[in-house]
C-alpha cells in the first residue's frame, strides 16, 4: 500500500509541473505575452491552493476513496482540455482546474498516515512524500522529452489518460474510509481558521515551507529559460537531462522522516533551510567558464531539492502527530499556505527574469530561505 500511495501521489502531483519547462512553446502556441508566461505555473498553483483550502478538508467529512476518484476524473478532463486549446485564456482556465483536481494527492497522504502505526508514521509519510517529490521532479524532464519527440500537446494527452487509469486503479484497490464527521461543510471550513489560530506548530512549519517552496518554484520556473537562452543554448532534451539530475534531491525525504521519528526535527529543519540558502549562494559566488557554470547550476538544483524535500517531510511529520480527526484540515492548511509561497515565487521569477535576468532571479531566490532562517531563529 505504501508503494501504491507513493506512485499515486507522484503521478497526481506531476500534473502541476508538466508545463514548467514548456513555458516557452506553450506561450508561443497560445499567444501569451513573455512577461506573463509565469502565469501558466502560477494559476496551476493558485488552483491547487484553492483545492487545498476548500476540497482537501472534505477528507475529514466525506468518504475518502470516492473523493479521490472524483478529483482525479476532474483533473483528467482539464488536462484533455489544455491539450486541445490554442487560446491563452482557455489554457490558463484549464491550468487552474488541473491545480484544483490535483489536490487528490493531499487526500492520499493523510490516508497513508491514518493507516500507518504512530511509531513509524514519519518514515511512512517520508516514503509517500518521496513518491510525490519524484513526481514533481520527473514531471519536468518527462514533459521536455515528450515535447521534443512529439509536441507540448502530447504530454497533456498522455497525462489525461494516465490520470483516468489511476482513478480506476485506486477505486479498485483503496479501502473505504468514512470519517466520523459530525459537522457541516461550512462549519468544517470555519474550523480551519480556528485551527490556524490555535496551532502554532502549523503556522511555523507552513512559514518555513512557504519560503522554501517559493525558492523552489522560482528556480524551476526560470532555469529552463536560462538554459535555453543565448548563454547555455541547451535544447529541450538537455533541459530534460538537467531536470532529471535534480531528482537526486528526493533521497532526503525518507532520511528526514526517519530523523523526525527520532526526535531530531529541529536540527533537520536547520539543515534543510541552510541547504536552501546555500543552493542560491553557489551560482552567485562562482563564475567561470560555461561548463563550470552549468555544473554549479546542476549542483544548485540537487541541493535545493534536498532542502525543500527534507523540510516538507519534517513539517508533515509534526502535523500528522496531531489528532487524526483534524488531520485532513491541518494538511490542507499546511499545503495551501506553502503553495501560496510557491505561487509567489513562480510569478516573481517570471517577472524578475524578464526585468533583471538570471542574476536578479538568484538574488530573489536567496531571499526566501534567508527569511525562513530568520523565522527559525525565533523558535
Amino acid at each position: 500500500m505504501v508503494w501504491l500511495f507513493a506512485i499515486a501521489t507522484g503521478l497526481i502531483v506531476a500534473n502541476l509541473y508538466y508545463a514548467q519547462t514548456l513555458i516557452g512553446p506553450i506561450s508561443r502556441a497560445t499567444g501569451l505575452d513573455p512577461g506573463a508566461a509565469g502565469l501558466i505555473v502560477t494559476l496551476t498553483q493558485i488552483g491547487y491552493c484553492l483545492g487545498l483550502l476548500f476540497i482537501v478538508p472534505l477528507g475529514d467529512l466525506l468518504e475518502n476513496r470516492r473523493l479521490i476518484v472524483t478529483a482525479l476524473l476532474t483533473t483528467a478532463v482539464a488536462l484533455l482540455a489544455a491539450s486541445m486549446t490554442s487560446s491563452a485564456h482557455l489554457f490558463l482556465f484549464a491550468a487552474l482546474c488541473i491545480g484544483l483536481g490535483s489536490v487528490a494527492a493531499q487526500i492520499v497522504v493523510p490516508f497513508a498516515a491514518h493507516l500507518s502505526r504512530p511509531e513509524t508514521r514519519g518514515k511512512t509519510v517520508g516514503k509517500v512524500m518521496s513518491g510525490l517529490l519524484m513526481g514533481i521532479m520527473l514531471a519536468r524532464p518527462v514533459a521536455s522529452l515528450v515535447a521534443d519527440a512529439f509536441s507540448w500537446h502530447a504530454i497533456f494527452v498522455l497525462s489525461a489518460a494516465t490520470t483516468a487509469a489511476l482513478a480506476l486503479l485506486l477505486r479498485a484497490r483503496l479501502p473505504q474510509r468514512q470519517p466520523a464527521g459530525g459537522m457541516h461543510y461550512f462549519e468544517l471550513l470555519g474550523s480551519m481558521w480556528q485551527l490556524l489560530k490555535t496551532t502554532p506548530v502549523l503556522r511555523r512549519r507552513a512559514a518555513y515551507q512557504a519560503c522554501m517552496f517559493g525558492a523552489f518554484s522560482l528556480f524551476w520556473t526560470c532555469v529552463s529559460l536560462e538554459l535555453t537562452g543565448p548563454y547555455f543554448h541547451i535544447s529541450q532534451t538537455g533541459v530534460a537531462i538537467f531536470a532529471l539530475v535534480g531528482v537526486a534531491g528526493a533521497i532526503a525525504s525518507p532520511i528526514a522522516g526517519h530523523r523526525a521519528d527520532q526526535g531530531k526535527s529541529r536540527s533537520t529543519t536547520a539543515i534543510a533551510l541552510t541547504l536552501g540558502a546555500a543552493a542560491f549562494a553557489m551560482p552567485l559566488l562562482i563564475h567561470s567558464s560555461r561548463l563550470v557554470d552549468l555544473g554549479v547550476l546542476v549542483l544548485t538544483s540537487v541541493v535545493l531539492d534536498m532542502g525543500v524535500s527534507a523540510n516538507l517531510v519534517t513539517g508533515q511529520r509534526a502535523i500528522f502527530a496531531l489528532p487524526a480527526e483534524i488531520r485532513s484540515r491541518l494538511n490542507g492548511l499546511y499545503m495551501a499556505l506553502f503553495f501560496m509561497g510557491g505561487a509567489l515565487g513562480s510569478s516573481l521569477g517570471g517577472w524578475m527574469f524578464a526585468a533583471h535576468g538570471w542574476t536578479g532571479v538568484l538574488w530573489t531566490g536567496l531571499c526566501f530561505p534567508l527569511i525562513a532562517l530568520c523565522v527559525f531563529a525565533t523558535e
